[in-house]
């Protein structure tokens, strides 16, 4: 799957647009991780806690976001984005979408 955050892909040419499609992960870190976190929190700098947690968070909405797409029948996602959001004090919530696409190879 050929995912960009552009509109079109090099080499490529859109044949079908098939419709938007996301993936959405909601976490929450578990409470030693929000402990450890506050804790790191008083010294100041990166909090690798949450750090990971986003990052892994992100890679689960794409992977969401391909399976969405795939059962549209695409082989490419264009116009990819993040979105994110907090959801009460603990939960953040990722949303990775952009246009479902049929791709075919320059000739």
């Amino acid at each position: 799957m050929i995912i960009t955050t552009t509109e079109n892909v090099h080499g490529y040419r859109v044949r079908e647009v098939r419709g938007q499609v996301f993936g959405v992960v909601v976490r929450s870190r578990g409470l030693g991780g929000n402990i450890m976190a506050s804790l790191r929190s008083l010294k100041g700098g990166e909090i690798k806690e949450y750090t990971q947690l986003l990052e892994s968070t992100r890679n689960d909405a794409i992977d969401r976001m391909v399976q969405n797409a795939q059962a549209m029948g695409a082989n490419g996602v264009v116009m990819m984005r993040f979105d994110s959001s907090e959801i009460g004090e603990t939960m953040s919530e990722i949303v990775a979408y952009g246009t479902a696409v049929i791709l075919d190879p320059d000739a």
